[in-house]
């Protein structure tokens, strides 16, 4: 039992790394584009922006509504990505320390 309950902290920890590169990687996709440096008629880069922003947004959104723009910079991919960090690195290993603990 222990070994399954640490394999789903890791897929659970890779799963939150993964979007925390999504997240870098959407932002920096978008300052692309607003800088006319790569263009979204780009078949490839449409379908990567599209396939980015529909993982991201359902994590963002909730940040953008209340979390103002800093003289026209969305400061909001820095606080989703600390706050994904922080449980990453302070909430997920107690949780799997007290599973393991309280399963034997």
């Amino acid at each position: 039992m222990a070994a399954l309950i640490n394999f789903v902290f890791f897929i659970v920890g890779a799963l939150l790394q993964l979007l925390i590169w999504a997240i870098i990687i959407n932002a920096l996709l978008s300052w692309l584009v607003a800088f006319d440096v790569i263009n979204l008629r780009n078949r490839f880069v449409y379908n990567v922006a599209r396939f980015l922003d529909a993982v991201t947004r359902p994590v963002m959104r909730p940040f953008q509504k209340f979390i103002p723009t800093l003289g026209g910079v969305d400061i909001s991919p820095i606080i989703v990505i600390l706050v994904l960090q922080g449980i990453a690195m302070y909430l997920l290993p107690p949780l799997q320390g007290f599973l393991l603990a309280s399963l034997g």
